[in-house]
């Protein structure tokens, strides 16, 4: 970490004030010399961050005095623009003094984006703001957080840019957080635009949010995609478009996960029904990965603001249990920068082993995770069920596509959760799939996906997978020493039964996997579906 006097050049910032509608414009640029406030370079308890030297619209008496006539729908304007170093903090903070009477702010920002050399990272800055309460982590101060989805946003009491908190925009410091993803070797030049709009402030509207419960089928087996975005983070459809996709998909759940924001939780009541069961969450987006905050209860939001180094996580993995939500990392092996889950796994309650359209890093996530279930039989620990979820954001994206079928008491937020978190549940690659895995030993015992057949080490277990759905693909039988049994290729109606012999002495646990054609000869193909295990032995 650089001293702030090092970062001093760099950082300095040229602020031009104007004030429109008639009022006389200074138009004078202000200098500040000494670049951010010496004390500006800090850590907060997680991730480095900086604070630049303030944006004022009035005296300190000024802001102190509500009474102060300004003419309603009158507007003031700054801006700010400075240059932001390689190596600069994850998180860089803009303070803004704002006056009372304030009915809406508004921020416009923009900045460069040069060529760099093959291999190397250009710029990408993020921008979120918070409140007169502070940026404390975990605070109460946040409203709002974008990423690079959009070049601006406003606040008001009755409305806000999806991504953004409706309320009232009160006196006192606010920050806008930028977030320097990724930044060019020759630096990230920026350009922060702030507009307050007077008058009177309006009335935040009551959040109606969806019920936790819809018309099921009793016990059953459900439907979901829990990993979604709409235009509340860097999606393109909105919630009832996504709504409308879910329910061609044949799904009886879904849950929002917008990156770093819990903004489109008000905007999901209207859309869901006795057929859609429609649960409220958070796409948890660290610069060291991301997880899913999946059925959390409404208006919850968890702070990003820290890497895997800061040693943080498991209180914010505790903040989304207290809310009610299971802990989902997703995408592990993912390979876009700060994709690539850092965290370890022992916080999680189910991982996302195949993210959208399967791909090589989903075959990695999935051998991964295979491996965590035989560290889990041989430590005798608890075992991490696997799920799968589309991560649509826009068209061609198919919501879906993969969904996680889950056996569930009913179809409320609750036993969707309980399914989920006990691995009752096997992936499909859309609709048309179906499977039935057990596994029967003993004196008649039976166990299902999610089980454990209680045998001795020697009775003899007939494992039995039932196929619909899966024209041309192969099913196969993986336990713990790897794929044990693969049957023949399925016949073009798609169905199909396979039964294998085995002892829990042989095979410690399972699963069912059904692939496609190799893409490469050598390699296996893509997935058409795949189980969680059934456990074998006491």
């Amino acid at each position: 970490m650089c001293e702030d006097g090092h970062q001093r050049d760099a950082h300095e910032q040229h602020a031009h004030e104007q004030v429109e509608h008639g009022q006389d414009a200074r138009g004078q640029d202000t200098r500040h010399p000494n670049g951010p406030n010496r004390r500006a370079l800090f850590v907060t308890g997680a991730a480095a961050a900086l604070t630049l030297g303030g944006v004022s619209f009035a005296s300190g008496a000024e802001r102190r005095a509500p009474g102060r006539d300004r003419t309603p729908g009158s507007k003031e304007t700054r801006t700010v623009r400075g240059t932001l170093p390689t190596g600069s903090p994850d998180f860089v903070y803009l303070p803004v003094e704002v006056p009372y009477g304030v009915r809406e702010l508004r921020v416009v920002y923009s900045y460069e984006k040069p060529a760099v050399p093959p291999g190397t990272q250009g710029n990408a800055l993020d921008i979120g703001i918070f409140d007169e309460r502070g940026t404390e982590l975990g605070g109460k101060g946040f409203r709002g957080w974008s990423g690079g989805a959009r070049t601006e946003f406003f606040l008001r009491a009755d409305e806000a840019t999806p991504g953004y908190i409706p309320g009232p925009i009160r006196a006192g410091t606010w920050h806008i957080a930028l977030g320097p993803y990724t930044v060019a070797p020759d630096g990230l030049p920026y350009e922060v635009t702030i507009t307050l709009t007077y008058g009177s402030p309006g009335r935040t509207p009551k959040p109606v949010h969806p019920p936790e419960r819809a018309r099921g089928r009793g016990r059953a087996w459900y439907r979901g995609d829990c990993h979604l975005h709409s235009v509340h983070s860097d999606g393109r459809r909105t919630p009832g478009e996504i709504a409308a996709l879910a329910r061609a998909a044949g799904l009886d759940f879904i849950n929002s996960s917008e990156h770093n924001t819990h903004s489109a939780h008000p905007h999901w009541a209207e859309h869901a029904g006795d057929d859609l069961l429609i649960m409220l969450g958070e796409e948890v987006t660290t610069r060291n990965g991301h997880v899913l905050a999946l059925g959390t209860d409404p208006g919850t939001f968890v702070d990003w603001r820290y890497r895997a180094r800061d040693n943080r996580f498991g209180r914010y993995a505790r903040r989304i249990r207290d809310a009610g939500g299971l802990v989902v990392p997703a995408h592990p092996h993912a390979t876009c920068v700060g994709c690539n889950w850092k965290f370890g796994f022992g916080e999680a309650d189910v991982i996302e082993v195949w993210n959208g359209a399967y791909t090589p890093d989903d075959e990695v996530s999935l051998a991964d995770w295979d491996s965590m279930l035989v560290a889990s039989v041989r430590g005798g620990r608890p075992w991490i069920p696997a799920m799968g979820d589309s991560d649509a954001h826009r068209d061609p994206d198919r919501i879906g596509g993969p969904q996680t079928v889950v056996l569930a008491d009913d179809l409320t937020r609750e036993a969707i959760q309980e399914g989920l978190r006990r691995g009752r549940s096997y992936v499909a690659e859309s609709r048309d799939v179906e499977l039935a895995f057990s596994a029967a030993g003993g004196r008649g015992r039976h166990a299902g996906i999610g089980g454990r057949l209680d045998v001795a080490p020697d009775d003899p277990v007939t494992v039995r997978l039932d196929i619909k759905g899966a024209p041309g693909c192969t099913p196969r039988i993986v336990t713990d020493q790897g794929v044990l049994f693969t049957g023949t290729k399925l016949p073009e109606s798609g169905t199909g039964t396979v039964e294998w012999r085995t002892t829990a002495a042989y095979a410690a646990y399972v699963r069912a996997e059904v692939r496609h054609d190799p893409a490469v000869a050598g390699l296996p193909g893509a997935l058409r579906a795949f189980t969680n295990p059934v456990f074998l032995g006491r």
